[in-house]
């Protein structure tokens, strides 16, 4: 995600390198250089052209502030402006009414209904809401199959009426439901065409007026560029809506929608979806994504995260586990989880500031944990909890049954004895951070 750009815009700054002070020439052939950088990211010409031009209109013939270089001045004031241009500050869901109703539209594909699962799924788990997920897309084979399947692995119940091919109904008997069963949260998903027609709109306008919903999010794919901005807009005409979420922004794009759709529509992006898990959902914050367009990463993010999947009593428990040698394999195989449901491995790197940078040409593939949970679901449940027994014909049992072999397995006991060793120490240290500033990592080890 915006890998391209951020590597145009550090190369754009680097005309300042050097400079003792800004200056309308410096500063024009730097802005010069980012408007391209932007076009190219799929930026809408008109928004590319005001942004730099207010960029420089704020940079010219500013002093450098002390131990301030140009380069770093003119980074800060393009962040501030990446952030207006994105909207400011993050903006939060409508959900005063009983039952607030949440209606997705948008063009099919954009990931409407897989989108429907994880608000469901995240408004459950952290606002404990009761949701229900109404199925009125009664026109593409399966949708509601898919909802019915997404419902059923988050545990919450959809919402149909078996054979009926009108979603105003529908949706108008859903809302009877949810009040009858006590649901605080109705999720609408609406039908979509391959493009933009009357019929649609007409549709999705009659299901608003008639369930005059609290919030009305518009679900796009920011793959498709200019083209999602041009989507919104129109839909945006016939809709009013409250809010954009942008999915697939961890695809192959250039970023360009999330730039430039604030400005086209008014209206706020309010959700990104991320990775095709239904934990891939995250509120937008436009002063974060301008970190991670500049690469300066994402740390707050990453702790979020973190939060969201690392219980605190868990943590309590391992600590202690920790301090008294009796970290298992059992326990690196659940962290190992947790590490993979926080999302994929690189754009997890890439939030350390500094990290993204310095990975951004290195594979890392989302499969790396694979011959390590292999290793470890070879052994019995004496061997996971019982690591130091593992040895000799046990390594080579444990070999053929994971695919792997005798050096690899061995490797794996070699570094998870020196991962148990320094955790202990460090859990025994009264200053841990003074001991880890001290030491030095074993030859050989990345």
């Amino acid at each position: 995600m915006f890998d391209k750009l951020s590597e145009r815009l550090e190369r754009s700054f680097k005309i300042l390198k050097g400079q003792g002070k800004i200056t309308e020439i410096n500063v024009a052939e730097t802005m010069k250089d980012v408007r391209r950088a932007l076009i190219d990211a799929d930026v809408n010409y008109k928004v590319a052209k005001t942004f730099t031009d207010t960029v420089k209109a704020k940079a010219i013939g500013q002093n450098v502030l002390t131990s301030i270089k140009p380069k770093e001045l003119m980074v800060k004031i393009v962040h501030d402006e990446l952030t207006a241009l994105m909207g400011g500050d993050a903006t939060q869901l409508n959900l005063k009414d009983k039952p607030s109703i949440i209606l997705m539209s948008g063009l099919q594909g954009s990931g409407k209904t897989t989108f429907s699962g994880k608000l469901a799924k995240m408004l459950k788990k952290e606002k404990n809401m009761r949701p229900l997920l109404v199925a009125c897309d009664v026109y593409r084979p399966a949708a509601i199959d898919q909802l019915k399947v997404l419902g059923e692995s988050i545990e919450v119940p959809v919402f149909t009426v078996e054979g009926s091919k009108e979603p105003v109904s529908i949706a108008k008997q859903a809302i009877d439901y949810a009040r009858a069963n006590h649901h605080d949260l109705i999720i609408i998903d609406t039908a979509g065409r391959l493009a933009v027609d009357e019929q649609m709109m007409d549709e999705i306008e009659a299901i608003k007026k008639a369930v005059k919903p609290t919030e009305t999010l518009f679900v796009v794919d920011a793959m498709t560029g200019q083209d999602a901005v041009n989507t919104a807009f129109t839909f945006n005409e016939r809709l009013d809506f409250d809010g954009v979420v942008l999915t697939k922004l961890d695809g192959d794009t250039r970023g360009g929608a999330a730039l430039t759709i604030r400005t086209v529509v008014h209206k706020p992006i309010k959700f990104v979806g991320t990775g095709e898990t239904l934990d891939g959902i995250d509120v937008f914050y436009p002063n974060r994504m301008a970190d991670r367009i500049l690469g300066m990463g994402d740390i707050v993010s990453l702790v979020e995260r973190a939060q969201k999947e690392f219980d605190e009593k868990e943590a309590e428990e391992l600590a202690k586990k920790l301090r008294k040698n009796q970290y298992t394999f059992e326990d690196f195989y659940n962290q190992i989880q947790q590490i993979k449901r926080m999302g994929n491995i690189k754009d997890l790197a890439a939030m350390i500031p500094g990290l993204g940078k310095a990975i951004k040409d290195v594979d890392i593939d989302n499969n790396a944990f694979k011959s390590i949970e292999a290793i470890i679901n070879s052994m019995t449940k004496y061997e996971r909890t019982h690591p130091e027994v593992v040895k000799g014909t046990r390594v080579k049992r444990i070999a053929m049954g994971s695919g792997t072999n005798i050096q690899e397995v061995n490797r794996l006991l070699k570094q998870f004895d020196q991962m148990r060793q320094m955790m202990r120490k460090v859990g025994s240290m009264k200053n841990p951070m003074a001991m880890m500033r001290g030491m030095k990592a074993p030859k050989g080890m990345n």
